[in-house]
């Protein structure tokens, strides 16, 4: 995703082995969709990186020096292009767990408003 006109994700990693089993979605996804993928995303440094004997995975460096690894193991192409689209998509910051259900600047004094009403 664009922040202010400039792509967040800066590098694309892909890691995969050429023997085993649990990779063999990611060496489809090599053949028919990454070059499409890469055209389509010229602002993206895309890098094939063989690692033997580990599963497969991308991994996405972004400008804010931040990282995100998706684990494809025993996944089709198209499934695979998908998380790394949403890669491409996302801004790479931290998510942050929210303390409550309901943010607000002005929080109410009277509480939260519900649906169970006791007389």
């Amino acid at each position: 995703m664009a922040l202010r006109g400039v792509w967040q994700l800066k590098k694309l990693r892909v890691s995969y082995c050429d023997w085993g089993g649990s990779s063999r979605g990611i060496r489809a996804f090599m053949e028919s969709e990454l070059p499409t993928f890469k055209e389509k995303n010229p602002q993206l440094e895309v890098v094939t990186e063989l690692i033997r004997g580990q599963h497969p995975h991308l991994k996405g460096f972004y400008k804010n020096k931040n990282e995100r690894v998706v684990c494809v193991k025993n996944m089709t192409p198209e499934d695979i292009l998908l998380y790394a689209t949403r890669l491409r998509n996302a801004l790479g910051r931290k998510v942050v767990k929210l303390k409550t259900r309901h943010v607000t600047k002005h929080p109410s004094v009277q509480g939260t408003w519900t649906t169970d009403v006791k007389f």
